[in-house]
């Protein structure tokens, strides 16, 4: 990991189940590149693949995991894309890979609704009370990301990963939109503002689509600084450039918008020169990872392609920016992904890259 960062890497839209229902379950489109030429290229190393050992001994105890059964019982109905299945493989994976041995478990233990208050309105969270299969787990994705965020803050661990569904990024305050219900990562930067008194909180969300509720959550907000890739005329059709933040937030909203069939190149020089200079002039005291792996090659939502390698290098990159500014206090939070298989290969590679093997 490097030691520090070099000044170069400094109208209502359809639900995504109508989306998916009028594009034939593709739920992409062309955008144009907003990215300047002329990145570095990446190394044989980091573009070719990743040493996949791992010593527990050196790794345990930096790393937290955030998972429980109950997460399993959220369903949308049979053959929906965000379905038991995806946690199911990154399960299966994480054992079969050795990850269970070397990271710390968080059982998701935070009581979350004075939280969702301070994002949802009451009017959402009864919506979401009668749209649910069971609200509760609902709860209890929140749950798990602000209990990552207790254990962080205590130092019990440098970092975490919560491995918890439903996702969140697309909630605001209308009910179930896009497969999300509670905005997880939304709350967790309150609670970690409230809870902890840390003022300002970096959200990364790497998702293939735009997190368009957590900037709705933020969008005036200073204390807040959203740095969002996504593909521009996927679902749900917002997050271009020119949408920055409005008053004292005027700045602090970034999207990236990425062309179709954008690659670890693409993504990577994003960060370098969009997500990089801004973290340096905000300072954050926290950050918070929308891992979305729907941006991964192969996702059936999806044309970009990611590779698990980039994957890692992105992680590499967001935890030289938490050791530099943030006292290495970094929450990632599960959001999409929809190639079960190739889910569960990212994470993997993710979650090695938070343990810095």
């Amino acid at each position: 990991m490097r030691k520090g960062i070099p000044k170069s890497l400094v109208e209502q839209p359809l639900s995504r189940r109508d989306f998916l229902g009028a594009a034939g379950g593709a739920g992409f489109g062309l955008c144009a590149s907003l990215i300047a030429p002329g990145f570095a290229r990446l190394s044989a190393e980091s573009a070719g693949g990743m040493d996949m050992k791992l010593n527990t001994n050196e790794s345990r105890g930096s790393t937290g995991w955030v998972s429980d059964e109950r997460y399993l019982r959220h369903t949308l109905g049979q053959r929906h894309p965000e379905s038991p299945e995806r946690l199911r493989a990154i399960l299966r994976q994480f054992k079969e890979g050795g990850l269970e041995q070397a990271v710390v478990p968080i059982m998701p233990e935070a009581d979350p609704l004075p939280y969702i208050r301070m994002v949802h309105s009451e009017d959402h969270i009864e919506k979401v009370a009668q749209q649910a299969h069971d609200e509760a787990i609902c709860r209890l994705a929140v749950s798990g990301a602000l209990s990552a965020v207790d254990a962080v803050c205590a130092g019990e661990v440098k970092n975490a990963f919560c491995a918890v569904r439903p996702p969140g990024h697309h909630a605001a305050n209308n009910g179930e939109f896009g497969f999300c219900f509670y905005n997880n990562v939304a709350i967790a930067a309150r609670y970690a503002q409230r809870q902890h008194q840390l003022s300002k909180i970096l959200i990364v969300d790497w998702d293939y689509h735009h997190g368009d509720g957590t900037e709705w959550a933020f969008y005036e907000d200073p204390s807040v600084l959203t740095f969002s890739t996504h593909a521009l005329h996927a679902f749900p059709g917002t997050g271009a450039a020119d949408k920055i933040g409005r008053g004292p937030g005027e700045g602090f909203n970034l999207n990236v918008p990425l062309p179709r069939g954008a690659g670890d190149r693409d993504i990577l020089r994003a960060f370098d020169e969009r997500l990089i200079p801004a973290a340096e002039d905000f300072r954050p005291d926290m950050i918070l990872i929308s891992a979305g792996f729907d941006a991964r090659q192969g996702d059936p939502l999806g044309d970009f392609t990611i590779t698990d390698a980039g994957f890692a290098k992105l992680t590499e990159l967001v935890m030289s920016l938490a050791a530099t500014y943030s006292e290495s206090r970094m929450v990632s939070i599960l959001e999409g992904g929809y190639n079960t298989e190739g889910l569960a290969l990212a994470v993997d590679a993710h979650v090695r890259g938070l343990l810095g093997v």
